[in-house]
């Protein structure tokens, strides 16, 4: 990247909404079973935020977790980039209620849709930003609500989601070895089909048919997805190490998108990397989608898995298709 300066991550923090809802809950409801679930994804429960409560609130409670854990006064935030595929509303941004929820009185900002990509595309922005000159500290937060959206008569996608959220501080590195050093991201609009939900936008609003069709839940093709998020991870991770004159080796630990246990242990296996140096919490998360990724580095701190001067990859492909991949020097 040819900017002057390197943003670096602070601060993390995430939120789980408390209610779990696990694998025989969910046996309850729809037709499938928790042995069924954990060999096919990994997943032994989820979180699931209660009615009235929105991806801003899970939002807004990562972001006030990130301003607590650093000490910053809110009115300091310049920016606030909010990754979501589940906004409280089309409009406002989910963005401008955080901010006026936190009360960061002298930021802008604004939301990003890129599903599970989300996340690593908003850290990417306010590195930007942050890189430029232009801003000190940006807020870059994943908060999705994905159980508002699932068909809990689908028992292909019902299983696979979760809620929550998780935010990052960015700010000014004050060397050259912290910080995020480089990224790749792309996009493969053909893919689009097998991922998806064609209700509540310009194109099919919300109606009685609608509504009756089921046009507003998850509609996966999984098999499809399965196959571009296996090959895709594998060749960004690769690609973004080898560009930067690192090898698999190098790698401390990498963060990647909790889509499937799968997906994670095939791109693994292909980078040739021990399952300590790969952050797992699927199990007890499910996919939060654009939370998956700053709640895996939450975790990775609270668990100690991350020190000053680390070698971090963080790894994603969503609907669209997204793919995200970032490499960084942990700097705290």
């Amino acid at each position: 990247m040819s900017h002057r300066i390197k943003a670096k991550i602070t601060g993390v923090g995430g939120y789980l909404p408390p209610r779990v809802m696990t694998n025989t809950d969910l046996a309850k409801i729809v037709d499938t079973n928790d042995e069924w679930i954990r060999t096919r994804t990994g997943i032994r429960e989820r979180h699931v935020a209660d009615p009235g409560v929105a991806s801003s609130h899970l939002a807004t409670e990562a972001a006030q977790t990130v301003l607590a854990k650093t000490n910053t006064d809110p009115a300091e935030i310049d920016m606030i980039v909010v990754a979501s595929v589940t906004p409280d509303m089309l409009f406002p941004a989910t963005a401008c209620l955080v901010q006026d929820r936190i009360g960061a009185k002298n930021a802008w900002g604004f939301d990003l849709s890129a599903a599970c990509s989300g996340f690593a595309y908003a850290l990417t922005v306010g590195a930007q930003f942050v890189g430029s000159g232009a801003h000190k500290k940006v807020l870059a937060i994943g908060a999705d609500k994905m159980t508002s959206i699932l068909n809990y008569q689908d028992r292909a996608t019902c299983v696979l989601f979760g809620d929550g959220a998780g935010a990052v501080l960015l700010e000014p590195a004050t060397n050259d070895n912290e910080g995020i050093l480089d990224f790749e991201h792309d996009i493969d609009g053909s893919g689009g089909q097998f991922l998806y939900m064609p209700g509540g936008g310009s194109l099919n609003p919300p109606t009685a048919e609608t509504v009756s069709k089921k046009m507003h839940y998850v509609h996966q093709e999984g098999s499809q997805v399965f196959k571009y998020a296996v090959r895709r991870m594998a060749e960004l991770a690769a690609h973004l190490v080898e560009r930067n004159g690192y090898q698999g080796d190098d790698v401390t630990l990498v963060v990647p998108h909790q889509a499937n246990l799968r997906i994670i242990r095939a791109m693994q296996e292909r980078l040739g990397l021990p399952d300590d140096k790969v952050m797992v919490n699927i199990d007890r998360y499910a996919n939060t989608t654009a939370g998956t990724i700053p709640l895996g580095l939450a975790d990775a701190v609270a668990q100690g898995k991350l020190k000053k001067g680390d070698l971090v990859l963080l790894m994603a492909v969503g609907a669209g298709y997204t793919t995200g991949s970032i490499l960084l020097r942990w700097a705290y």
